[in-house]
Parts: C-alpha cells; structure tokens; sequence
C-alpha cells in the first residue's frame, strides 16, 4: 500500500505537543475552495469512526482505517474540487502526502480525547491546515490547549493524547488533516517550527477528558 519507515518516529522529539510550521497559505482563498464543495460530501463521516462520532469528513486522498485496509493510498474523486487544496497537499509541504481529508466538528461538538496508535500512526507527521475556524475552538494535546488560526500550518502530535472541542453554539469548524511520510525537507520544517504555544486550561483540559478512546490503523 505504501512503504512505511522501519521505525516508529520519535514525535515527542519532533514535534513536541503541536508545532506551528514556518509556512503559510492564503486562507482566503481555501476558504472559499471548500465552501463550494457540494454538500453532500459532507454527508458522513467517511469511514471514520470511534472518537470521530460527532464530526463528518470528505476524504480527499486514501480512505479511513475502517474501510482502506489494503486500498492504495491515492487521489479521491473530491480532490479535483479542490486544486488549491493539491496544491498545498502536494507542493506547499515537502513530504509524499498519506490519508488526507477534511473534517467539519460541528457547532458544539467535540472529538474526545484520545491518542492515534497502529503502525500507520506511528510512522506519519499529521499535518493541521485550519479552514474554518473561530476563538471557541480549542485543539487539546498533551496537556495543553493551542488554538490554530486560517492561513497556518500545524504539526500534530496524534501519538499523544489529543482532542478538540468547538465550543460554539452556532459555528463549525473546518481543518484539512493530512498525513506525511517523513523526507528531510519536512523534518527541517519541524527543526524550525514555533513550540511551546499551548497553555494550560484546566477547565477545557477537564472537559474534554471526560471521556478516551484509543484509534487503531
């Protein structure tokens, strides 16, 4: 299906909790890319399941664990609404590009805390590209909170307990997600990246431990 590394990556070291890469896109322009999509993409939540109950995904490259157990990982039919998207999946970031969709937490929904484990987890850099977002979205991991804006690029540690909580009422929120086998060019980026941008709130930090659940690939 692909060729992973022969070793798991050591993303502590990497990455940290979540980094923010020296890179940027227009997000305007993203924005209003995914916005024409056809609503009934949306429709599911693409094969994912467990932690992701609340959330509805377009896959763009590959398929969920659940349904790509030995599918190749390759373009899908949506990816060619999207040929900014590509570009950034395939040109922006240095690296041959895994799974890669976009998922949607609706208004008031959250993904519970949990920690991505499996080979295919293990040996891939996910990659956060936020689309649509707000000031009531907060990314948990690793004891702290981050809030990634539009127009960033964020490298997430998913090997370490994670979640995401859209704690507004009435607005969704958007990010590309997008797994990368490790190349020199991108573990430069991570060499570079902003750390150390979280912070501890307890009160989110409660909330969304509340609940854990573990994935499988």
């Amino acid at each position: 299906m692909f060729d992973l590394p022969e070793t798991p990556l050591d993303k502590t070291a990497l990455i940290g909790a979540c980094a923010r890469l020296p890179l940027s896109i227009d997000a305007a322009r993203l924005r209003t890319e995914v916005e024409a999509l056809p609503e009934s993409l949306w429709e599911t939540r693409g094969g994912r399941l467990g932690p992701h109950d609340a959330a509805r995904a377009v896959f763009l490259r590959g398929y969920a664990p659940a349904e790509g157990r030995g599918k190749p990982v390759e373009d899908r039919d949506s990816l060619a609404h999207l040929p900014y998207a590509r570009d950034i999946i395939t040109q922006l970031l240095p690296a041959p590009p895994q799974r890669c969709l976009l998922a949607r937490l609706p208004a008031g929904a959250m993904v519970p805390a949990h920690s991505d484990l499996g080979p295919y987890f293990l040996k891939t850099i996910r990659i956060h590209v936020p689309v649509i977002t707000h000031e009531n979205v907060w990314m948990y991991c690793d004891g702290r909170v981050f809030r990634m804006q539009a127009g960033e690029v964020w490298a997430l540690n998913n090997v370490a307990r994670h979640a995401v909580w859209n704690a507004d009422a009435t607005r969704a929120r958007t990010h590309l997600i997008c797994d990368y086998l490790p190349s020199p060019a991108l573990l430069d980026l991570l060499a570079r990246a902003e750390r150390d941008l979280g912070a501890v709130d307890a009160d989110v930090e409660k909330r969304l431990l509340a609940e854990s659940t573990t994935s499988m690939a």
